[in-house]
């Protein structure tokens, strides 16, 4: 079962109650981390597989908490560095199945580099990465994803910054499957993150999610039942990308240049719609879905933008020991001593 190959099953059938904690959760009253947290509960039941071969691990910032509501293994790691650890447990151990829970600030600053080469790497590991765009847990200096001249304590006079897009960064690196869905839409959320768990390969799945105390309300837009017709493109492999309210219904399609953009269906031939191939190798395809829209949320384009399979970087790392074990005895003063080596 995709990501979950290897990982023994388990002999008895669990409920969202034997995966909570005897933990106290404590966020903030209002925080989108409880619905990514109580998603998480209810859906890993389904994937069969044991608590004990189950392990989260986290960063640092608000979502760092994650691993001490769960009732399954967990390490609470150092700012930025849960995806090396992460690759550790995910080389070392073919029958865990590996989680990182991170942030914006933790895994797109302090913790970028980490990330991106986890995912070029192709470990075979699951990222949340919660983006509420602004430091939560230091209470409210802007983050790698917060809006341009966005005020803040860090940045009195504005943000000079230009934001990350979460998604482009991880299609950048090659990640074999890469989504983004909304902490607001339960179904949509639990539907992303199964097919996250499932994939076999490095899998970062961007979660939009709202800090009630520093950034309230960033996407109240996609949670109005008016604006999100309007808004909200829903990514489905093999279909026509459309979106919007029955009476005024929207397009993707290409421009002169090559480029996507958002047209009236009542003003294109539906031939010129774009077809969604999550499954397509090369990943200009879902780069350019990843680039419609921006920080306005004008429009938001969510769902599975990759889903491809290839060979993973722990599977081939324990098959050349294996293989370098066959072929020889290990010699370890031969590996020091090398042929550069020289007795003076």
């Amino acid at each position: 079962m995709g990501g979950l190959a290897g990982v023994p099953a388990a002999d008895e059938e669990y409920s969202a109650k034997d995966f909570t904690s005897d933990q106290e959760v404590r966020w903030c009253p209002g925080c989108g981390d409880y619905a990514v947290l109580a998603a998480v509960r209810g859906f890993l039941p389904e994937l069969g597989i044991k608590r004990e071969n189950t392990v989260f691990v986290s960063g640092i910032g608000c979502s760092a908490r994650f691993p001490y509501y769960m009732n399954t293994y967990g390490m609470h790691s150092i700012h930025g560095r849960a995806p090396t650890i992460a690759t550790g447990l995910a080389t070392t151990r073919p029958d865990l199945s590996v989680w990182v829970v991170t942030g914006d600030g933790d895994g797109l600053s302090i913790g970028g580099n980490h990330l991106i080469h986890a995912l070029r790497r192709n470990v075979n590991i699951t990222v949340l990465l919660f983006n509420n765009r602004i430091y939560g847990l230091t209470k409210g200096q802007y983050s790698p994803t917060s809006d341009q001249g966005m005020v803040t304590k860090s940045t009195p006079a504005g943000s000079l910054d230009t934001p990350f897009n979460p998604v482009s960064l991880a299609l950048g690196a090659e990640a074999g499957f890469v989504a983004r869905t909304l902490d607001s839409d339960r179904a949509h959320l639990t539907e992303t993150l199964r097919a996250a768990a499932q994939h076999r390969g490095s899998a970062l799945v961007e979660i939009y999610q709202n800090c009630p105390i520093f950034n309230d309300g960033a996407f109240d837009v996609l949670k109005d039942a008016d604006e999100k017709q309007r808004r909200l493109i829903q990514l489905r492999h093999g279909e026509p990308v459309t979106f919007g309210p029955e009476d005024e219904r929207f397009g993707v399609v290409r421009d002169e240049r090559g480029e996507l953009r958002v047209a009236k269906l009542a003003e294109v031939d539906e031939r010129d719609l774009v077809v969604h191939d999550a499954q397509r190798a090369d990943t200009s395809h879902a780069f350019a879905l990843s680039r419609l829209g921006g920080q306005d949320l004008d429009p938001t384009v969510t769902g599975v933008f990759r889903a491809v399979d290839r060979p993973t970087y722990d599977d081939q790392a324990r098959q050349q020991l294996d293989e370098a074990a066959q072929q020889r005895p290990a010699d370890l003063q031969q590996l020091l001593t090398g042929r550069d080596t020289w007795t003076i």
